[in-house]
């Protein structure tokens, strides 16, 4: 029996719920299951244990985002590198398959949800899908240097098999940029901050290799967004299966944008040629000083 003043000991479901336990510690036929994300209570949201409403004017939406991915708080430094991922990946112009999807659905007068969620359902391996892909990679190169290869000699190995197999590895290679900007930033950040580890000297090395291939010239490798992702994310901590997830939160804000436009500026029921796009927004701006 508890004494007076210590708290009473929770019995039954209370205690249950205290105790979070894994699914294979339950019997079959309890109908308690348990989540760690996000709690509500009658004028109370926990998310990760933290009150939402103190998250709200304190945390970015990018620092929220990792919070509910990780289940804690990034550091400032972290934040600030996962946010510019996010920011990287928002829009790629008309062309991407899932804008033209957005785009196509749109025109038929459809819902805007209907609209995005189409744009969302066009990620594939080859669009906004290679990031997983990519992780997984990084990581068989560095089992190799654990296993006592360099990171030279693990690149090397990989970018043959590769070849051998007659495709890019993931994560290089870019229909529009020889150089893409956005990868070249992302790592640049990483560095800075000094949040580069061992997968983006895999990934940096792996470019080199690439670099120098008797070919490289005619058929270039550029090393693109999703291998800038997921060297970071690896670094990071994240999982491979959460790398797409990325993509997929960064890209819904610009696929909102083209299905919003497609409905305000064009004629329903339009054939859409993204050849036949030409942009008519504001020219190159510079960001006010205040916002660098």
């Amino acid at each position: 029996m508890a004494k007076k003043g210590e708290p009473r000991a929770r019995t039954g479901r209370a205690a249950r719920a205290a105790r979070p336990a894994p699914a294979s510690a339950l019997p079959a036929d309890d109908p308690v299951w348990y989540t760690a994300i996000t709690r509500v209570q009658p004028n109370e949201i926990l998310v990760r244990g933290y009150p939402l409403d103190e998250l709200m004017g304190r945390l970015t939406f990018g620092e929220c985002v990792y919070l509910i991915l990780r289940g804690e708080l990034p550091s400032p430094t972290i934040g600030k590198l996962f946010a510019a991922a996010l920011v990287a990946s928002i829009d790629h112009g008309v062309t991407p398959p899932s804008t033209l999807a957005t785009r196509q659905v749109a025109t038929s007068g459809a819902k805007l949800r209907v609209a995005v969620a189409s744009g969302v359902l066009g990620f594939g391996s080859y669009h906004g899908g290679d990031i997983e892909g990519c992780m997984r990679f990084l990581q068989a190169g560095l089992s190799r240097v654990r296993e006592g290869d360099t990171f030279t000699g693990a690149a090397d190995g990989l970018v043959r098999s590769c070849l051998e197999a007659g495709k890019r590895p993931p994560g290089f290679g870019h229909r529009i940029h020889t150089a893409d900007p956005r990868a070249t930033r992302l790592l640049q950040m990483a560095h800075e901050l000094e949040l580069d580890a061992e997968h983006v000297q895999m990934i940096r090395t792996i470019d080199r290799v690439a670099s120098a291939r008797p070919d490289a010239a005619e058929h270039p490798w550029p090393l693109n967004l999703d291998g800038a992702i997921a060297a970071v994310c690896g670094d990071l901590g994240f999982e491979p299966e959460l790398g797409n997830a990325l993509f997929l939160i960064a890209r819904i804000p610009g696929l909102v944008a083209h299905a919003n436009e497609e409905r305000s500026r064009q004629k329903p029921m339009r054939q859409i040629d993204p050849r036949h796009a030409v942009y008519d927004g504001p020219p190159p701006r510079r960001l006010p000083e205040t916002r660098k």
